[in-house]
């Protein structure tokens, strides 16, 4: 009883700290994905012959940090105009939802449009789009946080080593647990390598359909597309979804609705049920059921950026836990197989 009480109370005081420390630990954690891209771009210059030679780790560094920089200021730019454009585009689109709801009366035959009209009513597009671009201008305003985070992280990253060697004087100990960072590395930086590469596909392979289609704003709504591939299971739907349903505002026809629906529902399905599955294997040998549970749990704390964290902290956990005896059923639980002996020789 004295163990589950204590359980209990650890837990609503991680919780809690996890909720009241979000604003640090959030641009934290993406500081340090921050610096496992770094790290994989710093690693496939590597790959260049003789580069190790003439590029030292410094430079590599700054030319890293550098383009990384570059091109996410590129891409908030784009993403800045596109929400203004729509935005603005209020008073334009407007009249279409009177189109729709008269559409959708006249094929159902039912006076739908006093019912619809109420909840519409309620709604402003204005101020709806007004909403994701206060969310997005608060992720760009942690901008500067997370670089400073990630700057640092990479200056501590050479004498890092040096302090866990002093803090673990036992070979068998600094061993294990230097085995053990290099297994997180190893999978978050496996994960988040490969869901970039599927998530850049679906995100330009949508982008072109988009175009064909006509929708207005297409890079912002590729870029939505590319952000919410990084969720689990809902994301692709929801990344299906919003584009399409815009559609349907912007034309107030149902034809441009069904085509963006089943064309972006089409890449969804191709990358990521038939290409992903070829990718990623079995490197993560995360359970279904865990996953679901986590992107619940980590959306409820952290809302929509936890839902993108939920497969990285996850995976993070279970590696932890297959290093310790006590825990390591918990990292069984947590598997797809059970079989932990395959993650550990990773």
């Amino acid at each position: 009883m004295k163990n589950i009480t204590n359980f209990i109370i650890v837990t609503i005081a991680i919780i809690t700290a996890l909720i009241v420390g979000k604003g640090i630990l959030i641009p934290f954690i993406f500081a340090l994905i921050f610096w496992f891209l770094t790290r994989e771009i710093r690693k496939t210059i590597y790959k260049i012959p003789f580069s190790k030679r003439f590029i030292p780790k410094w430079l590599s560094n700054v030319f890293v940090f550098t383009l990384i920089i570059l091109a996410f200021g590129f891409i908030s730019g784009i993403i800045t105009s596109s929400i203004t454009d729509l935005t603005e585009s209020y008073s334009r689109y407007e009249p279409n939802i009177e189109k729709i709801i008269n559409n959708l009366g006249a094929y159902f035959h039912v006076d739908i449009i006093k019912s619809v009209k109420s909840v519409i009513g309620d709604f402003n597009y204005g101020s709806f789009l007004g909403s994701i671009a206060n969310g997005i201008s608060g992720i760009l305003g942690d901008t500067f946080m997370i670089i400073i985070y990630a700057l640092f992280i990479i200056l501590e990253e050479g004498s890092f080593i040096k302090k866990l060697r002093k803090i673990f004087i036992k070979d068998n100990q600094y061993n294990n647990v230097k085995g053990m960072l290099d297994k997180i590395e190893n999978s978050i930086s496996n994960y988040l390598r490969l869901k970039t590469y599927m998530s850049l596909l679906t995100g330009i392979l949508s982008y072109i359909a988009l175009i064909i289609v006509g929708v207005d704003s297409a890079p912002f709504w590729a870029f939505l597309i590319f952000l919410l591939n990084y969720i689990p299971t809902i994301g692709s739907l929801i990344a299906t979804l919003f584009p399409a349903i815009f559609s349907l505002i912007q034309f107030g026809e149902f034809s441009p609705f069904i085509i963006v629906l089943l064309a972006v529902g089409l890449v969804q399905v191709i990358v990521g049920n038939i290409i992903e599955p070829r990718v990623f294997g079995k490197s993560l040998n995360l359970s279904p059921l865990v996953t679901i549970l986590s992107l619940t749990i980590w959306g409820a704390i952290w809302g929509v950026t936890g839902m993108i964290l939920s497969v990285p902290i996850t995976v993070i956990l279970m590696i932890i836990f297959s290093q310790i005896e006590k825990t390591r059923s918990i990292a069984m639980i947590l598997s797809e197989s059970g079989e932990i002996e395959a993650l550990e020789k990773k």
